[in-house]
């Protein structure tokens, strides 16, 4: 039985919080409040989290603080842009919202501290995909810096597999990302038969195709391009070596001078509008901004390439500067993402959660079926915008959950190459 089967054991205890919610607000004693267990019994703690708008949405802050009773500040910037001010001053944030692989930069610049797996409440409910690589024994791991890689916090310092009971980041939302493609220009394709990231660098789309700006996002989408095109291949995509990055570069650029790219986005909200004004009929995307442009009924298609997605893994880190009441609060934070509702939330933009059976509750089942299951829609289903997302008889793009994880080509991955990597892009970018 895999991890994800245990969805079907029936969990109660978070049912109990909404009605414990409501006994505190009626004005019952600090005592009985301060047995709820996502309720803080203390003055407004004011948490600061850097992150990206991916996670960093109002719904999610306005709900974490009446159920915490805690102050929350969102500070949402594009990827690169969190990522720099994060490794570089930690005393500006308490808690850090991105990807795994921002992991190896904060852990060896000091940004961020261990965190202790004993204060997560429901750490053994977190399935194997951070914690062993895999959903499921078949699925492919993907090279490149695998969450289960970069969790844990090693005697010596360094990050490895063997479970300490101390984590570099604590697992929560991720997905499998790839492109999205308007399916009023370009013919809908066959999931994982002929959809490919090598649409990417079609002639046919020239002048119409987005791409991340992000070095160590938009890199792998590019080089996944290339090689599905023919036009090289990389003894290791995950670890690419500096002769490799050049002869990748030396490709991109050629492709962005004849005009191939229309532009490269920072920010979800900025994809979303690179397709809706237009500007592309295909680019790098993450589900919230497909599922925006279909709640605008735009039809846009999430591709399952045939070469395997590119995966992500979100982390929570916990800054090295944060200690004291911010510190506890921090941790009931964390504690509040894998309660079981803000996994439900989030399922709703196309994303997972670390512990997915915790928020089958607060999915319907048609939610269930098909953000989990890869089942037919038996209803109309609506995005976190209330919009209709998924109109009734679709299948989610990809399949399963267990599916898409078992079809994963690369991770987001800091390369022993990093830097020099980073030269590279911003020579792409500007040339």
């Amino acid at each position: 039985m895999s991890d994800f089967d245990q969805k079907k054991k029936p969990i109660t205890d978070i049912s109990k919080r909404d009605s414990l919610v409501r006994i505190a607000r009626a004005g019952l004693t600090a005592g009985i409040i301060s047995k709820a267990p996502y309720i803080l019994a203390r003055n407004k703690t004011r948490l600061r989290i850097l992150g990206t708008h991916v996670t960093l949405q109002e719904e999610l802050r306005q709900r974490a603080m009446a159920d915490l009773g805690i102050e929350l500040e969102f500070e949402a910037k594009g990827s690169a842009a969190v990522l720099q001010k994060a490794s570089v001053s930690p005393q500006s944030f308490d808690l850090y919202e991105q990807w795994s692989n921002s992991i190896n930069v904060l852990w060896r610049s000091g940004s961020i501290q261990a965190i202790d797996t004993q204060r997560i409440t429901h750490w053994d409910e977190i399935n194997n995909l951070t914690k062993t690589g895999k959903l499921t024994a078949t699925a492919n791991q993907g090279a490149g810096d695998a969450p289960h890689k970069i969790l844990n916090v090693q005697p010596d310092g360094r990050l490895g597999t063997a479970q300490t009971g101390q984590a570099s980041f604590l697992p929560y939302v991720h997905n499998v990302d790839s492109f999205g493609y308007n399916s009023d220009v370009i013919e809908k394709g066959i999931p994982y038969k002929t959809e490919s990231w090598g649409w990417l660098l079609d002639e046919k789309y020239h002048g119409k195709v987005g791409i991340i700006n992000a070095p160590t996002i938009g890199l792998f989408d590019l080089a996944l391009a290339v090689q599905a095109r023919g036009l090289m291949q990389f003894k290791n995509i995950g670890a690419m070596s500096k002769q490799e990055l050049d002869q990748l570069f030396n490709i991109l650029i050629e492709f962005k001078k004849q005009g191939q790219f229309s532009g490269f986005w920072t920010s979800v909200p900025e994809s979303v509008h690179f397709m809706s004004s237009k500007r592309v009929v295909i680019e790098s995307m993450f589900s919230p901004a497909v599922s925006a442009l279909n709640g605008q009924n735009i039809p846009v298609v999430y591709a399952a390439p045939k070469e395997g997605y590119r995966g992500w893994h979100g982390v929570m880190c916990l800054s090295s500067a944060t200690k004291g009441p911010q510190k506890d609060a921090a941790y009931e934070y964390m504690n509040w993402w894998l309660s079981g509702w803000p996994g439900a939330f989030i399922a709703r933009q196309g994303y997972y959660i670390s512990n997915p059976q915790r928020s089958q509750q607060y999915l319907n089942q048609a939610e269930w079926d098909y953000w989990y299951q890869g089942l037919p829609a038996t209803q109309n289903l609506t995005g976190t915008d209330n919009k209709i997302s998924v109109y009734k008889g679709e299948i989610r793009t990809g399949g399963s959950y267990e599916k898409r994880f078992s079809n994963v080509a690369v991770w987001n991955t800091v390369m022993p190459t990093y830097e020099y990597s980073l030269q590279k892009w911003y020579e792409f970018i500007s040339a």
